[in-house]
Formats: structure tokens, C-alpha cells, sequence
């Protein structure tokens, strides 16, 4: 049985900004489980037993190769993909790089990996990502 397709999968995120207050995004690679090509910030599976900030600091030490600090919750968020068959519940954290440089660690699941301005986002973001961004903006730009 598949995580995502036979049941209902839980993956975690991460936005991770830096002292220049860019976001650190990923480019989807050819092996990734769905939204090929696009650009997201990154995360992955929890594994049965796995805290939520213990599944995101492994996932991103193993495709990115840095540690990281997870700091509050920013949403919890429900990633259905009908065209690919898939269901997810997402809770995005904030947080920050503690130690390293983020190289790409996973080519298959990765094709690129940047630091991006606000102003200078890939507009080919995931969905989640999009909604991520949303309530990104809400916190540090509240109305």
C-alpha cells in the first residue's frame, strides 16, 4: 500500500528564510511522487512513529545535507492532487538553517535548489506551496 494514494498520506514542510529574509525553495525532480518541474518549499513523508519536526529535520539533512531549527507551526494544510490520484495532510513549519549549506543531496527528487527574494518567486510553485505562501504573507504582512 502506498503512502498518499492507498490512504491518506502525512508529509511535513518547511519554509526556511535566511538573515536576508529570502526563502529557500526546491525545483521537483523527475523521480518525485507528483508536481514534476515545480517549485516548493521542501519537506516529505512521516515516517509511523516519527515526530513531525524529527520527520522534517531528516528529510531536509537527507536531500539537502544542513540542519535545521523547527520553529511554529504555520499551517496545517490538506494537499489533494485528483489528477494524480493523491491525498496528503501537510503541516508547514518556519524555520532556519542551524549548520551547513544546502547542496543537493537526492538528484532524482531535486533538479535545482535556490534562495529566492519575495519579490522574485518562482511563479510555478506546487499547490501546497501556493498556500503556503498565502498564509506566509498574512503572518509577516498582516492587514
Amino acid at each position: 500500500m502506498k503512502r498518499g494514494v492507498d490512504y491518506i498520506g502525512v508529509g511535513v514542510g518547511a519554509i526556511i528564510n535566511n538573515d536576508l529574509d529570502q526563502l529557500f525553495l526546491s525545483q521537483r525532480g523527475p523521480l518525485s511522487r507528483n508536481e514534476r518541474g515545480l517549485w516548493e518549499f521542501p519537506g516529505g513523508s512521516v515516517e509511523f512513529g516519527e515526530k513531525l519536526a524529527d520527520a522534517l529535520k531528516r528529510e531536509i539533512k537527507e536531500e539537502f545535507g544542513v540542519l535545521i531549527e523547527v520553529g511554529e507551526l504555520l499551517d496545517i494544510s490538506d494537499h489533494i492532487l485528483p489528477e494524480e490520484g493523491q491525498h496528503w495532510v501537510s503541516p508547514t513549519f518556519l524555520c532556519r538553517i542551524i549548520s551547513g549549506a544546502p547542496s543537493i543531496q537526492e538528484p532524482g527528487k531535486c533538479s535545482q535548489i535556490g534562495w529566492f527574494n519575495l519579490d522574485h518567486l518562482p511563479k510555478d510553485l506546487t499547490v501546497i506551496s501556493r498556500e503556503n505562501l498565502a498564509h506566509y504573507l498574512q503572518k509577516i504582512k498582516p492587514d
